[in-house]
């Protein structure tokens, strides 16, 4: 084996020119040893040869091998100049390194670690930063950035992880005590400051996650106290979003800045009050400039309550909405309920379903954690994910209801059906097969149009009854009378029930009550309302009672003329029925029949596939002032029909 630093005498080789790549050394020959070599160590009257060797060569030389793969290049540091040796002790030296900075930085280099050393000069890279200073340490990590040739991303990372194992090298006083003190001097180094300072934070964090000094940690603290004094002060010139990194990196509470100012004061700095009036002027400065961030990273940091709802507006007006996400979060829940009605007022859903799920509000918003719960099934249902959609539930049965919806608008039945069954889900329409035959199956009888019970609703009992039954149907029928052309009776059928509301007597004796339980009918997302051009009749309703709400708007209504196209005259003339009666009744078979021919599976050869998919309407109307309401009659005319 050979050793290094020894001498040999070599029999039997072979020199060839040097060729290839990774040579360690610029030498013209190598040696090759072969079988036959023989070696024999010289241990008497021979020279020692230094273990370690250092060549220095100019920048250019550097720069000419660079992406050049034939000679291997170890740069480990950079000298601009080199002071006198003075000799200190019997076995010890001291070098003055010159690093070529604005100001003239010195350092000095004791090693007394082996006793057979004469002197040794201490060289500063990242592999040893016992006795470097911040300035000549921030100096070698500039030149490490400037001269990298990947891009800044890679080399960022790359010099965050070399820095953080330089922290593990006993960086004197400690490692986090270390990185402040770099902290206040970066600034002299101008476009590199911001980069370098996010750069040793994050070094620091992640070499504390394994390493942890508490005294190295005290005194850092305290250094950052001041620090944090100097930068809202304008001594030291870092931004605001860098000092709260400081703030949280070195953990700098209320009390500390108190401490600092305290020992100020005692060195007759009089420039500051309180801990907490600094910090709230500085705040203030912050949300007059609009760095509402910014503002609210302090007074969370140092658990300042004092601002409220107002602030929360603010913020909001200003569309900074993660500021007020995260004040609304520090301040509890009724500021984040407050966050939540702000999103739902200005249609930002997908921000207030964020934030009621982040914070468990569910209870407190069902309808809106809901809507948007629906928004997300309605896309996998789009993509035919029916079984990542039924997950999403969760077994919530608002959900699978609506989940059923779109399966039936899709036509796919036999998820209607699977669904129902496996769920317990009541009040759908139950699912049978297409009757043979197209031409029968394009008449209704009336025999199929046999209800348990017609009902006259014109008194507030009777509404609330027919509107209860009417909240636990899932799919319900709806037509309107109306002559010339004022609405005077709506009917609203169940597959076992019609309800006959005489809207004239109702509005006029209770407005309140009808228009509170129609809103709950019309403008639920519960239930399925199926009309025949039941647009014109909204419009006609709104236009007929202007000043009830519940007609303005509606919500899934699905109108059997969009995807049923038959011959002029109406419902009735459609169904050719003799009873009025029955119209709400005809439309529940006729959607029965459309989703029935959905199925791709069930059209007769040569006829075309009736689609009703997204034809699922909501609507906002704002019609015209209503015409005065007709005098109501002792018996209604349309009345004693119904009787």
């Amino acid at each position: 084996m050979l050793s290094e630093g020894s001498l040999y005498n070599v029999k039997n080789l072979k020199v060839v020119s040097t060729t290839g790549e990774y040579i360690p050394l610029s030498n013209q020959y190598k040696i090759i040893f072969l079988v036959i070599t023989s070696l024999k160590r010289l241990e008497e009257g021979t020279v020692k040869i230094p273990i370690n060797g250092f060549q220095f060569v100019s920048l250019n030389l550097i720069n000419l091998r660079v992406n050049d793969n034939t000679i291997l290049l170890d740069v480990i540091g950079s000298f601009c100049g080199v002071g006198d040796i003075e000799i200190v002790g019997a076995d010890f030296s001291l070098c003055l390194l010159g690093m070529g900075l604005e100001e003239r930085v010195a350092e000095s280099c004791i090693n007394g670690h082996k006793a057979d050393c004469a002197w040794t000069v201490s060289v500063h890279t990242f592999s040893d930063i016992t006795n470097i200073s911040p300035v000549v340490f921030l100096h070698l990590l500039k030149e490490c950035y400037i001269h990298g040739t990947c891009k800044a991303t890679r080399k960022f990372r790359a010099l965050q992880q070399q820095v953080s194992q330089a922290l593990c090298n006993s960086p004197e006083p400690g490692p986090a005590t270390f990185i402040v003190r770099c902290l206040y001097v970066l600034p002299i180094f101008g476009v590199y400051s911001e980069g370098f300072s996010h750069l040793i934070i994050s070094a620091l964090r992640r070499h504390q996650k394994t390493t942890v000094n508490s005294a190295d940690s005290t005194q850092a603290k305290e250094i950052a106290a001041y620090l944090f004094l100097d930068i809202t002060g304008g001594f030291v010139d870092h931004d605001e979003k860098l000092m709260v990194k400081i703030l949280e990196a070195f953990d700098v509470r209320l009390t500390d800045i108190e401490k600092a100012i305290t020992q100020l004061k005692a060195q007759n700095e009089h420039r500051f009050d309180t801990a907490k009036t600094v910090i709230e002027q500085y705040i203030f400065a912050m949300i007059d400039s609009q760095s509402y961030m910014t503002a609210v990273s302090l007074l969370e940091h140092f658990s300042i309550r004092q601002s409220g709802e107002s602030f929360l507006l603010k913020m909001i007006q200003n569309k900074e909405f993660k500021a007020a996400e995260k004040w609304a979060t520090f301040m509890g829940k009724p500021m984040l309920c407050l966050l939540v009605q702000q999103f739902v007022d200005r249609n930002m859903l997908k921000s207030a379903y964020d934030t009621i799920k982040k914070n468990d509000l569910q209870q407190d918003f069902p309808d809106v954690y809901h809507k948007c719960k629906e928004n997300l099934l309605k896309r996998l249902a789009e993509k035919a994910c029916w079984d990542i959609a039924e997950a999403k539930t969760k077994g919530d049965k608002r959900l699978l209801e609506y989940l059923v919806y779109l399966a039936m608008e899709a036509g796919y039945s036999e998820k209607v059906d699977e669904l129902c069954e496996r769920y317990s889900l009541e009040g759908f329409l139950k699912t049978r097969e297409p009757e043979a035959g197209f031409v029968h199956s394009r008449f209704l009888h009336l025999k199929e149009l046999v209800v348990e019970d017609i009902i006259w609703v014109d008194e507030v009992d009777g509404l609330h009854k027919a509107i209860c039954h009417i909240e636990g149907c899932k799919v319900v029928g709806i037509d309107c009378e109306w002559k010339p052309n004022y609405v005077s009776i709506m009917q609203i059928a169940s597959d076992e029930m019609v309800f006959i509301f005489d809207l004239i007597k109702l509005a006029e004796d209770v407005p309140d009550v009808l228009d509170s339980c129609l809103t709950r009918i019309l403008q639920s997302p519960g239930i399925l309302k199926l009309g025949y051009n039941f647009q014109c009749d909204i419009k006609q309703l709104a236009h007929s009672y202007g000043e009830l709400e519940c007609f303005k708007h509606y919500e899934m209504l699905l109108d059997i003329q969009n995807v049923f196209k038959e011959p002029k005259g109406g419902l009735s003339g459609l169904a050719e029925l003799e009873y009025a009666a029955l119209d709400a009744v005809v439309l529940l078979q006729i959607f029965h029949h459309v989703r029935s021919c959905s199925q791709p599976t069930d059209v007769s050869e040569g006829h075309d596939k009736i689609e009703w998919k997204s034809y699922i309407v909501s609507h906002m109307d704002n019609p015209k002032k209503s015409k005065k309401r007709p005098t109501i009659k002792k018996e209604t005319e349309s009345g004693a029909n119904y009787h």
